[in-house]
């Protein structure tokens, strides 16, 4: 076997599928789109060189500016609400020891198996200004008027509520996974020293789920950039450009609006963006470590 592995036409044969798969699914398309990002290309016809105005055009673009800030708003939603909530409920859940434990786990994930279709025409009926359940709960405890919770000024945070929610699944069994992986010894040997739960979770949860809270903020963090199958079902970025995402206003500029070539510039500058935050987020990682 060790024969086997160490001749060189076996290595690259095994390599090779996952090679070409990084290079032709993976790299090649993001060169091709750093290359289309200096052309005002329409999808159709010639792509014409035509340097840097499309990144001038982006910096000058307050419906990207907007999406940005929207997007940057979501990460702030997932890292400082959903997350801590996430890794709460699922230390609560690892107490539990019982059926109730898988029955919560699977009422908390069941968002994420539903379809995103059905989620975004879900929550436009509980947002429904006429007839919608949020209204008619407002209404049991007093409040008149019909709200219109999609409109103007409420709609990102209506958007953001969904979002949030929707995603809550995913972190709260990541975080769960890492919790079931530590030690139950630490946990009973610190409950003979007379800590508390509180002080367990403190000293021994948080230090030990630093790892699995690395990647989980990551992963929130681009997520909340390339965020667009439930945005664009609920409000197509509307009413105007108040609850538009990267993805979104990215995808309505190469495909709506044909700017092939500038949607290509926004989709470079969403790379460098998750790049960027990355290696932020490694660092302060790093430096909590230290």
């Amino acid at each position: 076997m060790r024969k086997i592995y160490s001749n060189k036409r076996v290595i690259l044969t095994l390599i090779l599928p996952g090679l070409l798969t990084f290079l032709l699914a993976i790299l090649a398309p993001i060169c091709l789109s750093i290359y289309y990002s200096f052309t005002d290309f329409s999808g159709m016809g010639e792509a014409v060189f035509n340097g840097l105005d499309n990144y001038k055009a982006m910096f000058q673009d307050t419906g990207f500016w907007v999406s940005l800030r929207n997007s940057l708003l979501l990460a702030i939603g997932f890292i400082c609400i959903q997350h801590p909530l996430a890794l709460i409920t699922a230390a609560i859940l690892d107490k539990m020891q019982n059926k109730a434990e898988g029955f919560f786990r699977c009422v908390y994930f069941i968002p994420n198996v539903i379809s995103v279709a059905v989620i975004a025409y879900l929550w436009k009926f509980i947002y429904n200004p006429n007839f919608g359940l949020l209204n008619n709960i407002l209404k049991l405890f007093g409040f008149e008027g019909n709200v219109n919770w999609l409109g103007s000024g409420s709609a990102i945070w209506s958007v953001l509520v969904v979002l949030i929610w929707h995603g809550f699944g995913w972190g709260m069994l990541i975080y769960y996974t890492g919790i079931k992986n530590i030690d139950p010894v630490l946990y009973e040997a610190a409950a003979i020293d007379g800590a508390t739960g509180k002080e367990a979770f403190m000293k021994i949860t948080l230090p030990l789920m630093k790892p699995v809270i690395q990647v989980n903020v990551t992963m929130a963090v681009i997520s909340a950039l390339k965020q667009m199958e439930t945005v664009y079902l609920l409000t197509n970025g509307g009413p105007g450009d108040q609850t538009q995402f990267m993805a979104n206003y990215l995808y309505k500029q190469a495909f709506n609006s044909f700017k092939y070539g500038y949607g290509n510039t926004i989709s470079v500058a969403f790379i460098v963006i998750c790049l960027l935050a990355t290696v932020l987020l490694n660092r302060i990682f790093k430096e909590k470590d230290a």
